[in-house]
């Protein structure tokens, strides 16, 4: 198990997003997620980028918390 510390930019350069600070916000911003929709099925993200969220999120991967804080940047 990978135990370190994963940030935002992090978890967008392992879904091979640009992970600067700048499109980090203008990809919240541009992709706010209605509360009935999970973010593993928000329609942006590609089939690995979304095997990944999903993966991560029912192992409680250490990604986990990230994805869960990008979850909630979403809304």
């Amino acid at each position: 198990m990978d135990n370190s510390y994963h940030s935002l930019n992090a978890l967008f350069a392992q879904l091979g997003l640009d992970n600067s600070d700048e499109h980090i916000s203008l990809f919240i911003d541009n992709n706010k997620l209605p509360s009935n929709v999970l973010i593993v099925d928000a329609p942006f993200w590609n089939q690995g980028q979304k095997h990944f969220i999903e993966e991560s999120l029912n192992a409680d991967a250490d990604w986990s918390e990230v994805i869960d804080t990008l979850d909630a940047l979403l809304r």
